[in-house]
């Protein structure tokens, strides 16, 4: 678990840093949610399509 938190906050950073994306705190936990459960589930990550807006 220590690695995934670790893997997070390393690509929060390096998503802010490289001004690829800006996240304000409701969506960047968002992202730190999808991020902990890829990482920590015992499946493989199935891909979600998105076809509406995020509000």
């Amino acid at each position: 678990m220590e690695g995934a938190v670790g893997m997070v906050e390393l690509a929060l950073e390096q998503l802010s840093k490289k001004k690829i994306v800006e996240l304000d705190e409701e969506k960047k936990a968002t992202m730190v949610s999808n991020l902990m459960v890829v990482l920590c589930g015992e499946r493989g990550a199935q891909p979600v399509l998105n076809t509406g807006s995020l509000y």
